[in-house]
């Protein structure tokens, strides 16, 4: 699904015009964005959880040459989904 499509679908189970159901959805990724940048973790109830986790530097190997490198330390989004989403998935 593309994000137009998921905005369309915003506008008809809403009632909002799709400028409005635009708005709404690039505020919620800026909002959940700004959370996880703080590090802080941001829990929505019977949908799921989002945490950002650091990832240690290790070594890996260039698959074109096999010449070994060393891949960086970085912070990585993680989510959890909650029960009911994915009972609502099953």
């Amino acid at each position: 699904m593309t994000k137009a499509e998921f905005v369309e679908k915003i506008a008809n189970k809403t009632g909002l015009t799709k400028a409005v159901a635009e708005k709404v959805l690039n505020s919620f990724v800026e909002v959940v964005s700004d959370t996880l940048r703080s590090e802080e973790r941001l829990a929505l109830a019977n949908f799921g959880t989002f945490t950002v986790s650091e990832r240690k530097e290790r070594q890996g190997r260039n698959p074109q040459t096999g010449e070994p490198l060393t891949i960086p330390a970085c912070k990585v989004v993680k989510f959890h989904a909650g029960k009911q989403l994915k009972e609502s998935v099953n």
